[in-house]
């Protein structure tokens, strides 16, 4: 099993060591938790896709400390540095050209890279230690739901990797928003994320087409996140626009519901299990608690998961991005 450290100044130069070796560490962010390896090391790089069971096809988001690191990463052009400036250190990824520096199995073997600066201390000051660009995908087998604890991370990759990194609870609970600003004259958001997009667009000065893209071929994609099946929970789920009190109260006992917001009127009663992902129907809320509860739900062992969309507003966008993604059928389902 993998061996959890708090960040002690110690624990954080002992990890900084086994990166800088070429090792693996999972790593809190203050969307979710990533593994991590040094992003200009192929074996380093390979390792995460081996651990995770990810595609080489997938490309893997670079992690820095500065738009400083990321010019040595990227060519950084207008576009990019407005968002660097108004969202870094933030839930912001950029997609831009790469340099020769970044090897090709970070990239998906393409012409582009994903770099983001995160906000997190912990992270920081591991970045500052290790003086490396940090390759870290969500830290969890490859499809299934994103970890947004250490717990989560060692039920998931426990007994693939050796290190993981205690930074609390991600505070987003969602993955960064992607901006493709590779070509500065027509960037798309690729992914919806802790960024909306009526935020970049204030940025930029003019409106950002959302592509928020859903595929399921195995080419190489621009950016990770971006499969029809992601975030996934092995308990089939079903969506809802609305779960009402009376299908609660109609479930059974091997039914599990997450509901965006707690039902009005008196205490409901119901056989089935029932996780709220916000007491007070705040959409940051409920993108912050996401994926802890469908973990919980998970666990259960149950026949069917019930899940409820929450308002298509701010970071209600990228829950039911999540919630859609989780909910569509394997592939040969």
């Amino acid at each position: 099993m993998a061996a959890i450290h708090q960040p002690t100044p110690s624990s954080l130069r002992q990890l900084a060591r086994v990166l800088v070796a070429g090792g693996l560490v999972a790593v809190p962010t203050e969307t979710v938790y990533g593994l991590a390896a040094n992003a200009l090391d192929p074996r380093a790089c390979r390792a995460i896709f081996r651990a995770k069971r990810r595609p080489l096809s997938d490309p893997l988001i670079v992690h820095v400390g500065s738009a400083a690191a990321a010019a040595k990463l990227a060519i950084l052009n207008p576009a990019a540095r407005a968002l660097m400036r108004a969202f870094w250190p933030g839930p912001l990824t950029l997609v831009l050209q790469k340099r020769e520096i970044v090897p090709a199995v970070a990239t998906a073997g393409g012409p582009t890279v994903a770099v983001r600066c995160p906000a997190h201390p912990v992270m920081r000051r591991l970045l500052r230690l290790c003086r490396l660009p940090l390759a870290a995908p969500s830290a969890n087998p490859f499809g299934f739901i994103s970890p947004t604890t250490a717990a989560h991370v060692e039920a998931g990759l426990g007994g693939r990797i050796d290190h993981i990194l205690d930074g609390g609870p991600c505070r987003v609970g969602v993955e960064s928003t992607i901006v493709d600003v590779s070509d500065p004259s027509s960037p798309e958001i690729l992914r919806v994320g802790g960024i909306t997009a009526k935020q970049i667009a204030a940025a930029l000065g003019r409106p950002v087409p959302v592509r928020n893209q859903a595929v399921t071929t195995q080419s190489p994609l621009r950016a990770p996140g971006l499969l029809t099946r992601h975030y996934s929970p092995r308990t089939p789920l079903q969506l809802h626009a609305r779960i009402t009190r009376a299908r609660l109260r109609q479930a059974g006992a091997d039914e599990g519901f997450l509901l965006f917001a707690r039902p009005a009127g008196p205490e409901l009663r119901s056989a089935a299990r029932i996780e709220v992902l916000s007491a007070r129907g705040s959409p940051a809320e409920a993108a912050r608690r996401l994926f802890a509860r469908l973990h919980v739900l998970d666990r259960a062992r149950l026949r069917q998961l019930h899940a409820e969309l929450a308002p298509e507003v701010g970071a209600g966008i990228a829950v039911n991005d999540r919630l859609r993604r989780a909910a569509a059928k394997r592939s040969g389902q």
